[in-house]
C-alpha cells in the first residue's frame, strides 16, 4: 500500500499547500484564486509552482508587473524566498489525520500489509508533516519525497523506491491511493493498482467540518464530479476516505483472485 499525504491521509480538503502558493505569488505581484492554486495539486511543489506560472493569466500579470516574461530563475526565487517558508509553516498546522486513518492502517498492519507513502512536499515541509502525523499515532513503514528520486509524480519512481525499501514486488501487489489525478497517474505508471479518494480531496476542497455541513444533494454533486475525474484518469476504484481502505483491499484481492491485473 502506498498512500498520499495531504488530502488523503492528513489535511482533510488539502489546505496546507494552498495558502503558500497564493501568498507566494501575491508577494511577487501576482493574484491567483484558491481554485487556481489547487489546479496542479499532486506534483512536486517546485513543479506545481512552475505550472501556476504557465497559466496565461499569471503570465500576463507577471509581464504587466515586471515588464518582461517570467523565466526559470523567477520561479526559483519565488519558490525559495516566499513559498518554502510559508509551506513549512502550513505543513505543521494542517496535518491533522483524516478520521479513520489510524484504524485502517492498524488493520493493514495486522494483515501484514506494509504502508509506504509518497508526497509532493520538499524535505523540510515533509519532515514537519511526518512529525505531526507521528504525534497523532500515524506511523507509515516508509516515506519517500520527490528529492529522494529523479522525478516526482506522475513518474513512478517514488512508488518504486517504496517497493525497493519495503521488499514488495511485483507492481501488481501494490495499491496506490491518493486524491489527485497525478496520484492516479503515478500508480498507473508504476504498473500498480490505483484508487482515488474523494471526500477529503483537494478538488472537493472543504474542511471536514465544512463537508459535514453540506446537504446530501450538495455533497453528492461535489463528490460525483471528483470521482468521475479520477475514474477518467484511470482509477481502478474510488473510496470516500481512507477509512474505507480495508474494504478496498478486499475488493482488490477479489480481482486478483480472478486473475485480473492492474
Amino acid at each position: 500500500m502506498v498512500l498520499d499525504w495531504a488530502g488523503t491521509a492528513v489535511d482533510f480538503g488539502c489546505f496546507a499547500p494552498v495558502r503558500p502558493f497564493v501568498e507566494a505569488l501575491a508577494r511577487a505581484g501576482v493574484t491567483i484564486s484558491d481554485r487556481q492554486a489547487r489546479g496542479p495539486m499532486g506534483l512536486a511543489k517546485r513543479d506545481h509552482l512552475e505550472e501556476l506560472f504557465r497559466l496565461p493569466e499569471v503570465a500576463a500579470q507577471w509581464r504587466q508587473r515586471h515588464r518582461r516574461d517570467w523565466n526559470a530563475a523567477d520561479v526559483e526565487q519565488v519558490y525559495r524566498e516566499h513559498f518554502m517558508p510559508l509551506q513549512i509553516e502550513c505543513a505543521g498546522t494542517c496535518s491533522r489525520v483524516v478520521p479513520g486513518l489510524l484504524e485502517a492502517v492498524e488493520h493493514l498492519h495486522r494483515r501484514g500489509i506494509k504502508v509506504g507513502t509518497t508526497t509532493g512536499y520538499f524535505r523540510e515541509a515533509a519532515d514537519v508533516a511526518f512529525r505531526a502525523a507521528r504525534e497523532q499515532g500515524y506511523h507509515p513503514d516508509h516515506n519517500v519525497i520527490p528529492a529522494d528520486v529523479s522525478a516526482g509524480r506522475p513518474a513512478p519512481w517514488m512508488i518504486f523506491r517504496n517497493m525497493e525499501v519495503l521488499g514488495v514486488c511485483p507492481p501488481a501487489a501494490v495499491l496506490k491511493v491518493g486524491d489527485t489525478v497525478f496520484d492516479i497517474e503515478e500508480g498507473l505508471n508504476a504498473g500498480a493498482w490505483s484508487a482515488g479518494v474523494v471526500d477529503s480531496s483537494s478538488d472537493v476542497g472543504l474542511t471536514e467540518e465544512q463537508f459535514a455541513e453540506l446537504s446530501d444533494a450538495q455533497r453528492g454533486e461535489r463528490t460525483a464530479a471528483v470521482a468521475d475525474r479520477l475514474r477518467r484518469a484511470g482509477a481502478h476504484d474510488i473510496i470516500r476516505t481512507v477509512a474505507e481502505l480495508p474494504a478496498l483491499i478486499e475488493r482488490i484481492d477479489a480481482r486478483l483472485r480472478t486473475g485480473e491485473k492492474p
